[in-house]
């Protein structure tokens, strides 16, 4: 229970600090940003595991980043306002 809590939490921090970095405005609600933040984490791990589990600072930087590049690849998709 305390990780599905946990992944949610996280996920609103990453996605809101995505949207955040991010130029220009990135509109969408607290799922779509609960959402962006969960994928960028999950995207971050697939392409940087290190079998490290844990807090850590590169982690979150990354996470950030792979969010960051899901706003990039939905817009140039064409995804509507994401």
């Amino acid at each position: 229970m305390f990780n599905i809590i946990g992944a949610i939490f996280t996920g609103l921090i990453v996605g809101a600090l995505a949207r955040w970095f991010y130029p220009g405005a990135v509109e969408m609600g607290w799922l779509g940003t609960i959402a962006l933040g969960i994928g960028g984490s999950l995207l971050a791990g697939l392409l940087a595991h290190r079998g490290r589990e844990g807090f850590n600072r590169a982690g979150c930087l990354a996470s950030i980043l792979g969010a960051m590049a899901l706003i990039l690849a939905a817009r140039l998709i064409g995804w509507g306002e994401f």
